[in-house]
Parts: C-alpha cells; sequence; structure tokens
C-alpha cells in the first residue's frame, strides 16, 4: 500500500449500521457511487483522509486519521452531511510548516515542527493567518479556534499564498496540528 493510499469505511446510520461504502482512493461524490450523502458513522483502516461535506472535494472539511468515528459529532461536524474525500498526500514524518502574517509570504512570519494548542500563546499576536508553507514530508491541520475546535483545513507540502489556497473561508487560524498516518 503506498503512502497516498488507504482505507476507509462510510456508514449511514449511527455506530456503524446501514448501508456502506468504502473508498480506497479519492471519491469526489459518494451519490454517483450510490450512496447518499449523509453520513452517520466512519472506520479508518488505514492512511489519513480529508473529507468535504459537497461533492467534488468542496465545502467544510474534516480530517479523519486512524479510528472509528461512531456518529458525526466525533469529526467535529455540525451535521451528517458528507458529499467526497480523498486520502492525505503524506511522505514521511518529517514536518515544518511556517505561518505568515501577511498574504503572499508577507509580514511576519512563525515557524512550527510541532503541534500548537494556541498560537496567540506562542507569540503569535493575530487571530489570523494569512499564508502558509509547508515543508518536509508531513501534511497539517489548521484550526480556526484554539485547542483544534473549529473550521479544518489540511495543507500539504507546497505554498499556499491566502487562505482561500486551502479553501479557507476566512484566514482564522489559531491552533495548528500535524496529520499523524498510521
Amino acid at each position: 500500500m503506498s503512502q497516498y493510499s488507504g482505507k476507509i469505511t462510510f456508514y449511514e446510520g449511527k455506530c456503524f449500521s446501514g448501508r456502506k461504502l468504502e473508498v480506497c482512493s479519492t471519491c469526489s461524490s459518494f451519490q454517483q457511487r450510490g450512496f447518499p450523502n449523509r453520513v452517520n458513522s466512519i472506520r479508518v483502516q488505514s492512511g489519513a483522509w480529508v473529507c468535504f461535506d459537497h461533492p467534488e472535494l468542496h465545502g467544510q472539511q474534516f480530517v479523519l486519521e486512524h479510528g472509528e468515528y461512531p456518529h458525526w459529532q466525533s469529526w467535529n461536524g455540525r451535521g451528517d452531511r458528507m458529499g467526497s474525500c480523498r486520502p492525505v498526500g503524506m511522505h514521511g514524518q518529517h514536518y515544518r510548516i511556517q505561518l505568515f502574517e501577511g498574504s503572499c509570504f508577507g509580514g511576519r512570519s512563525m515557524e512550527l515542527t510541532e503541534d500548537c494548542s494556541c498560537l496567540q500563546g506562542r507569540g503569535w499576536e493575530q487571530p489570523h493567518v494569512n499564508a502558509v508553507r509547508v515543508y518536509g514530508d508531513g501534511a497539517w491541520v489548521l484550526y480556526e479556534e484554539p485547542n483544534y475546535r473549529g473550521r479544518m483545513y489540511v495543507v500539504e507540502r507546497g505554498e499556499f499564498s491566502n487562505f482561500r489556497a486551502w479553501q479557507g473561508f476566512s484566514a482564522n487560524v489559531q491552533s495548528v496540528r500535524r496529520v499523524i498516518n498510521y
């Protein structure tokens, strides 16, 4: 199994009941695979995944790592809507991210190699991040609120010159953590 593959199973009912959809690679539309866009439980057998509440890999993102999610609240969802997913691109275990105050990599910056539950507690004065560079092998999750809460956005190796580049609704980012691929 390559580092970009994995296996995730979506269930229509809570606690892994009802119809199920098994996915081993990008699925841009659950409905095109004959599955409703309502998901109430999920099992991640391998890999790390980013799921979207709309088809075509759009909408609110949910990052799911190895484990069981018996109801939609357990993956920080605001409802049972889910329409597409893809594996998170992981290359290894060397994590490094640089956050920028200004868009296009301007202004003050901060570099991290470990999770940070509160950027302001580490000296980041603003409640927002306007650009990101992801170096190394790993992927990261940006959260709108401290303590890994609120909307989340996955960023993988590369450059993101503004919040729209990571499909953000705004530049609010107050905590950051590494995606762990089991």
